[in-house]
């Protein structure tokens, strides 16, 4: 049992259960480069661990009500059987490299363009008024199996996908579900999706139990504790942690350094920690914030209409005890 990759499965974890994404498009590489693992084996060690790590997470959101479930089964009505026709096709391509290659710039293209959402998303949301927000999601089967199939296709290839891929769909079908429920949904939808790519390459592929023992250790506790941070979060942190590790994997996609994508990403980190503190110290002095910046909204989730009500309450209670 190697204790530095049971670490990488702790923060790996902590990821999945926070934003919902990032197994394959982390573990995967971290397995592959930090560890020397050889790629077809790493594909099938983490989809195996995946398939044990997720429902730990999506407990915790099923407790908190933060799951829909009416999304969840249209979508694994096409990704399911999609994810195992995924494997049947990379072995049938051989190697697969090329049409492997075109699928992850592609998905990362998908996840840059996820981040644009987010931030748009983010934007609106601060001058929508309480009746937009509150929306209630119609439900659009078609396009929500078909979708959920292609989000199969590719997670059933490359490993990548379950997560980050699904929310893109998910944010493209539903931009007014809500940052914790977009989390909850999506990790619950993961769970027979990863089971049946998993399942196929246990069959086909090359699947080590040891290595996913060795994930498993470190990153069932991490999700648990990710999924908990998640379903409690503010709505603005959790999109926060998603814009960051969808920055994230779309780099490591297009197989930028590691020391350049943590530069990116510590770099984003940074600047929006500062345009938080400096907006919440703005609102202390009394002083009129400036319009909101979608970053700034990102984190200090005050899109959200029960923060607006809260702070509505503590003046009229303030008010009445004067």
């Amino acid at each position: 049992m190697d204790p530095v990759m049971a670490l990488a499965g702790l923060g790996v974890g902590v990821v999945v259960g926070l934003t919902g994404m990032g197994g394959g498009a982390l573990m995967t590489p971290i397995l592959v480069l930090f560890f020397g693992i050889p790629p077809l084996a790493a594909v099938s060690s983490d989809l195996a661990a995946s398939a044990v790590m997720k429902p730990f997470g999506g407990w915790v959101h099923a407790r908190r009500g933060t799951v829909n479930w009416a999304l969840v089964r249209w979508l694994c009505l096409g990704s399911v059987p999609s994810a195992f026709l995924g494997v049947l096709l990379m072995r049938a391509l051989g190697d697969g490299e090329s049409v492997q290659d075109v699928v992850r710039v592609a998905l990362g293209v998908a996840l840059l363009l996820a981040v644009a959402g987010l931030l748009i998303k983010a934007y609106k949301g601060s001058k929508s008024d309480k009746s937009e927000m509150h929306q209630k999601i119609v439900i659009r089967p078609v396009p929500t199996v078909l979708l959920g199939a292609l989000g199969g296709v590719v997670v059933g290839m490359t490993s990548v996908g379950s997560g980050s891929l699904i929310i893109v769909i998910l944010l493209a079908l539903y931009p007014m579900l809500r940052p914790n429920d977009l989390v909850g949904t999506d990790l619950v939808q993961a769970i027979p999706l990863v089971a049946a790519a998993a399942l196929g390459h246990a069959i086909f592929g090359d699947l080590k139990l040891d290595l996913a023992a060795a994930v498993l250790v470190g990153s069932v506790p991490g999700v648990l504790i990710g999924a908990r941070l998640s379903s409690r979060a503010p709505a603005g942190v959790v999109r926060a942690a998603l814009v960051i590790v969808l920055i994230a994997s779309a780099l490591k996609l297009f197989e930028v350094p590691t020391p350049a994508v943590g530069a990116v990403v510590g770099a984003a980190t940074v600047a929006a920690v500062v345009i938080a503190i400096r907006r919440r110290q703005a609102s202390s002095a009394g002083v009129p914030a400036p319009p909101a910046e979608p970053v700034a909204v990102l984190l200090t989730g005050r899109d959200q209409p029960q923060d607006r009500r809260t702070e509505d309450e503590t003046d009229a209670k303030g008010a009445q005890s004067q």
